[in-house]
């Protein structure tokens, strides 16, 4: 199994995990012509995506969904209260189907536990993608964490965490008062501690990759990402990789055997 980022941000979200000739696409927050021109980078076929995966309905997660289902015929999954909050601007789906979050289900030969949270939209979730071995999982957009939730995360093989901002940078920035709430509340977004505070408790012993996603360009930098993480874990600096907005990301590939 291998997984790759398009792009991770408020400016739009992207992200690719293939495993033997299937390949998904969790979310897609860019326009079509941006996508295919990413997709470009990892050489992978605009068509040659088996299903677009939804988390909720903001728009830096489903800008592109609709477009991008209609042009290539691509099957599209999502709960049924994300889509009842986003069906008019996600247009016909060619294939919609429904899962319910509190059960896993398969698209192929990928298996998908979604991970119900908190965040300020209608039905959201994130997922862990598994191929039989290895387990990835993807955890942002929530504004905060449980027991559940990490029980789910935890012994992954690879890891997608939020870390969306800096408490103080936040604070100090010019975001009026109630956006800042809105960020830092329960139902917003993962700061840089809290991150670290998921870290300290789940088992990490396998993890072959880490990756910080969805930080904030106003209100974070990987620099205190990095140093946040390394200072919880005891990680390498060099090990904490970080998802861009702007830069795809090479293919990372699971593959050591325990």
């Amino acid at each position: 199994m291998q997984f790759a980022f398009l792009g991770s941000g408020s400016r739009g979200n992207a992200l690719l995990v293939e495993h033997n000739q299937t390949c998904l696409m969790l979310d897609n927050g860019f326009s079509t012509r941006e996508t295919v021109t990413r997709l470009g980078f990892l050489q992978q076929a605009p068509d040659a995506i088996d299903a677009i995966l939804v988390t909720h309905e903001h728009s830096d997660h489903i800008a592109g969904v609709g477009v991008y289902a209609r042009r290539y015929q691509v099957p599209v999954w999502m709960t049924p209260g994300t889509y009842e909050a986003a069906r008019h601007r996600l247009g016909d789906i060619p294939t919609l189907n429904f899962f319910d979050p509190g059960n896993s289900f398969s698209i192929q030969n990928l298996d998908i536990t979604p991970i119900p949270l908190r965040h300020d939209a209608r039905q959201p979730c994130q997922f862990v993608i598994g191929d039989g071995q290895y387990r990835f999982a993807v955890l942002t957009d929530t504004g905060s964490s449980s027991a559940e939730i990490e029980s789910l995360i935890s012994g992954c093989d690879a890891l997608a965490l939020e870390c969306n901002h800096d408490q103080k940078m936040l604070q100090n920035s010019d975001y009026p008062k109630s956006l800042k709430q809105r960020v830092a509340g329960q139902m917003g977004h993962l700061d840089n501690d809290s991150a670290a505070d998921i870290l300290r408790s789940i088992d990490c012993s396998r993890l072959q990759y880490f990756v910080a996603a969805h930080l904030s360009e106003k209100n974070n930098m990987p620099t205190l990402v990095r140093d946040t993480l390394s200072s919880a874990t005891g990680w390498a600096e060099e090990t904490i990789q970080i998802a861009s907005q702007d830069r795809v990301s090479p293919w990372r590939t699971l593959s050591r055997v325990f």
